[in-house]
């Protein structure tokens, strides 16, 4: 029998300023941060196929930029279909979710999925106007964006839009937080 030494696991990766990927994963895990839902509609790609599909991502990294004009911020991962989606459509669309959509917001941060068509399949929502993509019902509020300017920063893309619509179709309860790794609600 041969003695082999086990494998080492990986050493945690560190930059040149000493934080660890997983230690800074720690620490922002402190920062309670909103839940949306951002989607597009990807326009279809045979004049004569189907009419296109819809495409839906789970974010916490949205914020408001400015007043006027009205802009939002998105951060997206790098390389991802809502990244490489919205390279090339410019219309999207951001429902604030509630704190009783966790099962939406769940259901839209799965990885390595295979089709977002299943995911829309029994989610309620309405279309936009302006971009065509889906408009969460319950949702706290949402809005249509079109794209104004798309920055690098390390491993995501941060996407600014200009706000084209907004609107409130549920004015009660609180909002979806993300804390410490895990779907909260605000007490």
């Amino acid at each position: 029998m041969l003695n082999t030494p086990s494998a080492a696991p990986p050493a945690p990766s560190v930059h040149a300023v000493g934080v660890s990927n997983d230690e800074f994963r720690a620490a922002m895990s402190r920062l309670a941060a909103g839940v949306v839902l951002v989607t597009a509609h990807e326009p279809q790609a045979d004049p004569d196929g189907p009419s296109g599909e819809d495409v839906g991502m789970t974010a916490t990294s949205f914020m408001s930029v400015s007043l006027d004009p009205p802009l939002v911020l998105i951060g997206l991962r790098e390389g991802s279909r809502m990244d490489d989606l919205l390279a090339e459509q410019p219309l999207w669309a951001v429902s604030l979710l509630a704190e009783g959509q966790s099962s939406v917001a769940s259901r839209f941060a799965m990885k390595n999925r295979i089709s977002d068509r299943l995911l829309f399949a029994d989610v309620p929502y309405v279309r936009g106007k302006e971009s065509g993509a889906p408009l969460l019902d319950g949702a706290l509020a949402t809005l249509e964006c079109r794209t104004e300017q798309r920055v690098t920063a390390g491993d995501h893309t941060l996407v600014i839009g200009r706000v084209l619509t907004s609107s409130l179709p549920s004015a009660e309860g609180g909002p979806l937080t993300y804390f410490r790794g895990r779907y909260r609600h605000l007490d």
